[in-house]
């Protein structure tokens, strides 16, 4: 996720070069083309390129706006998963209490373990939303509970279930009352909702036909833009073509980038991010004294 309110012109041109160059290459043989062969044959009207211009402007903002849409979305769910998950730790952290025949070292057991489930969920779900193949998970769940949950083929979800069926057990142990196991249980629904709205953006794809056909429709209006002024400016037509056709792929561009909010890039919901710093206050409620550093960003300009 980008963190800097400041842009590097270096790291645009390097993003941007390649697309300038064919930019270019494209308007120039455009403008060939129109000065050598096409104005014998035929003069394209104005009309043309302005039509088609101000249609892409539309199209692009709209597919922009969609854009941003899905990446606020996934952004706004990670943002509940932090808050949920430090209330699942103060409540479990508080909630439990020692029942009869048991020893304080069991209750901290039982709060530790309940805790690190929660650690494991979340990783396994953000292993899960990027493709990882990482066993980040596996440290904070025993090797039967590894077991469990490996032979599934949903290993966030099969982590979830284990974490019901251990609140059940600490209801009929006497560790907390109906009232407790209520709220607790609530707290679980709430990491089910957003585990299914994270896996229904990441499973839902854009329609790979408004980027195509958007993209082949600004290649359209910068070659007819080329054409159309090529008898008034002349070889300037190069320049011209070149900045509209820039512009516009640019603005595309744009929201292309924030279309699958969960990829490990720069422009990415910072998963990592949000993880370390859940794992990291999850572990402070425990006091726990080995916490993992937080991550920090990449030349201060982004975090995964």
């Amino acid at each position: 996720m980008i963190i800097t309110k400041k842009i590097k012109i270096k790291r645009v041109f390097r993003s941007t070069w390649k697309n300038g160059l064919l930019v270019t290459l494209v308007c120039a043989l455009s403008f060939l083309f129109s000065e050598y062969v096409l104005h014998e044959v035929v003069e394209l009207p104005a009309v043309i390129p302005t039509i088609l211009g101000t249609a892409l402007a539309f199209f692009i903002g709209f597919n922009n706006n969609q854009a941003y849409d899905r990446w606020w979305e996934a952004r706004k769910i990670w943002g509940a998963l932090v808050n949920d998950s430090r209330s699942w730790a103060r409540q479990i952290n508080y909630y439990l209490t020692l029942p009869d025949g048991q020893t304080n070292e069991e209750l901290i057991r039982k709060k530790k373990n309940a805790i690190f489930r929660h650690i494991a969920f979340l990783y396994a779900l953000k292993g899960n939303l990027r493709n990882e193949n990482k066993n980040d998970y596996k440290k904070y769940i025993s090797q039967k509970e590894v077991e469990e949950v490996e032979g599934q083929t949903n290993t966030h979800n099969a982590i979830l279930n284990l974490q019901s069926g251990e609140l059940e057990t600490l209801l009929t142990e006497n560790w907390i009352d109906g009232f407790r196991f209520i709220e607790l249980n609530k707290m679980l629904i709430r990491f089910s909702d957003e585990m299914g709205k994270s896996e229904r953006i990441k499973s839902t794809v854009f329609p790979p036909t408004y980027n195509f056909y958007t993209r082949i429709f600004i290649w359209i209006l910068m070659v007819s833009t080329t054409f159309v002024i090529t008898s008034m400016v002349g070889v300037w037509s190069i320049l011209y073509g070149t900045l509209i056709g820039f512009i516009f792929l640019a603005t595309h561009a744009i929201g292309q980038t924030l279309l699958n909010p969960f990829e490990p890039v720069p422009t990415g919901i910072a998963l990592d991010q949000i993880t370390r710093t859940i794992e990291i206050n999850l572990l402070e409620t425990l006091g726990e004294s080995e916490i993992p550093k937080p991550i920090i960003s990449v030349n201060n300009e982004y975090v995964m």
